[in-house]
């Protein structure tokens, strides 16, 4: 019984190791394919990472959809980015967005993969693209990006990981 004990202590180590890195509510993330560091927002209850962008138009490329766009952003400049399309997201509206009496209509939005640095943790996600320059914060990191840092977030700190070091 010991020994059966041990081995099922020795194989629960690794999952208890994998602890997750506890941030802030707000992080710095920077964004070495485009060269800028945002301030982003770290929030549980949205899926999807989204960073402000504007002037959004797609094209084929050799076949291949791909989108160009400008940061929306304090001092970004008027730099063209394009990148491959990932895919398109469906984005449901806030409840606190409906009028009364009218349904959500769902949002498409361009997603792109874009390598993202947070502390000395760099992850490709996947980043929908929307004009968020109405918000404090141009970038927000979801759900699944959460989880591809292995994040968790105390939203009593701020900015715990510092500027990006990857």
């Amino acid at each position: 019984m010991k020994q059966l004990l041990a081995l099922l202590a020795a194989l629960a180590l690794p999952v208890m190791a994998a602890e997750p890195t506890l941030y802030g509510r707000y992080e710095y993330i920077a964004l070495p394919e485009i060269g800028e560091t945002l301030k982003a927002k770290m929030d549980t209850g949205a899926l999807t990472a989204s960073l402000s962008a504007k002037d959004i138009e797609r094209f084929t490329r050799d076949g291949e959809d791909w989108v160009r766009f400008r940061l929306a952003t304090d001092g970004a400049g008027d730099k063209v980015y394009e990148h491959k399309l990932a895919r398109i997201s469906k984005i449901k509206a806030r409840s606190d967005e409906e009028e009364e009496g009218e349904t959500a209509e769902a949002a498409r939005r361009p997603v792109v993969e874009l390598e993202l640095c947070l502390g000395d943790v760099k992850r490709t996600v996947e980043v929908n693209l929307t004009d968020r320059s109405s918000f404090n914060y141009p970038l927000l990191i979801g759900a699944k990006a959460l989880r591809e840092f292995k994040a968790a977030v105390n939203p009593a700190r701020r900015f715990t990981a510092g500027k990006p070091d990857c």
